[in-house]
């Protein structure tokens, strides 16, 4: 690991996708289309049953979703790390949302942070 004191350099942090929020999986799914078309891409893969995906750029959650309005995911390496980088500078985690891989790995697949930033629930999510 590098001195950088640059999550992007250290975890290779990048934007994963944007999340909007919607109350229903028919909701989700033709925003989701509609996204589809106007991007360009298909429908992404959902490795959960609680959004849909216009490519990988945008997830559509269908249960009203977390953050006022909406989400963005951010890709790290190496989630374990991140999160102690980012908590031993004095950010707090949601450990309530901590997700597990879907592959039975028991490895977490996402975690939120506490705060919203401009009402943006945002998490960390390890890279595919």
């Amino acid at each position: 690991m590098t001195s950088s004191d640059n999550p992007v350099e250290l975890f290779g942090l990048r934007l994963a996708h944007v999340g909007i929020n919607t109350s229903t999986p028919e909701d989700a799914a033709s925003t989701a289309d509609a996204l589809c078309a106007l991007l360009g891409v298909e429908r992404g893969e959902e490795p959960f049953p609680v959004s849909s995906f216009a490519g990988s750029l945008v997830e559509v959650m269908n249960n009203g979703g977390r953050g006022s309005r909406g989400h963005i995911g951010l890709h790290v390496d190496d989630i374990d790390a991140a999160q102690a980088w980012y908590e031993a500078r004095g950010a707090e985690f949601n450990e309530a949302s901590r997700t597990l891989c879907p592959d039975g790995s028991g490895r977490t697949y996402l975690i939120y942070f506490k705060e919203e930033i401009a009402g943006f629930a945002i998490h960390l999510t390890i890279a595919d």
